[in-house]
């Protein structure tokens, strides 16, 4: 019985060094610290100092949602969390998709950069009750972020239509018909409210404006590759956001 228990325990450590060595959980390592390096770059370089507690705060909360998401796909939708990591303008099939993702990230970089700047040099006087409630709105995009994954293991970060794909009406898509875009705007709302500026909310229009083009030709390629999609569009009017479009 000692000999089985112990085979079994060797089992266990196995599994875990083989997981440990998936290349996937290797690139999510790398990635994500690579992506804390190059965040914290962009909050405390144009801050001029490292005294920016909007900044640091910020970083934990989005740091710990980020880490949490991450951890639930892996546990429970490796095979979503691999769609989530093939992000970019060189995963998008549709020339369209190239020029919307580039235009998407150019806005999300302005605003980490200029919220820290409008801080710098005094631009903006944010109270530390709107911050807060700017750390919420984050709070909130992952969290619609993982009720989207309970339903919708299809939810590519790219443009794409692939086998055995169907159309998803339920959960929050029985609300709106793009959910990931509509976290999106609380993300991107509540960052530069978190970070302490209000003048970095100019930048909003871009990033909507962005988002529709990308909705626009997402819709066109749903139309034309997923099976029953017209049928959910009449059912779900909203694109974007509840009872607006």
């Amino acid at each position: 019985m000692q000999f089985i228990g112990r085979q079994r325990i060797v089992a266990v450590i196995q599994s875990h060094k083989e997981q440990a060595m998936n290349p996937l959980h290797k690139q999510l390592i790398r990635s994500s610290v690579l992506g804390i390096l190059i965040l914290v770059g962009l909050l405390f370089i144009p801050a001029g100092t490292l005294r920016y507690w909007r900044g640091w705060t910020y970083l934990i909360v989005f740091g710990a949602c980020s880490g949490a998401y991450t951890l639930y796909l892996a546990k429970h939708d490796p095979a979503l969390l691999k769609r989530r990591t093939e992000a970019g303008i060189s995963y998008e099939k549709e020339p369209a998709q190239k020029v919307v993702m580039a235009l998407l990230y150019a806005a999300c970089i302005a605003v980490i950069v200029v919220s820290p700047l409008d801080v710098r040099f005094g631009w903006s006087n944010v109270p530390w009750l709107v911050c807060a409630f700017g750390d919420v709105l984050v709070v909130v995009s992952f969290y619609i972020f993982y009720l989207v994954s309970k339903v919708n293991t299809f939810a590519a970060a790219n443009i794409r239509v692939e086998e055995g794909q169907t159309v998803i009406s339920t959960g929050v898509y029985g609300f709106v018909r793009h959910p990931m875009y509509f976290a999106a705007l609380f993300l991107f709302v509540g960052t530069p409210l978190a970070l302490g500026s209000w003048w970095t909310l100019l930048l909003l229009p871009v990033f909507v404006v962005a988002l529709v083009g990308r909705i626009l030709n997402e819709e066109a390629v749903l139309v034309r590759d997923l099976a029953g999609y017209p049928d959910y569009q009449r059912k779900v009017t909203a694109r974007l956001i509840p009872f607006v479009w």
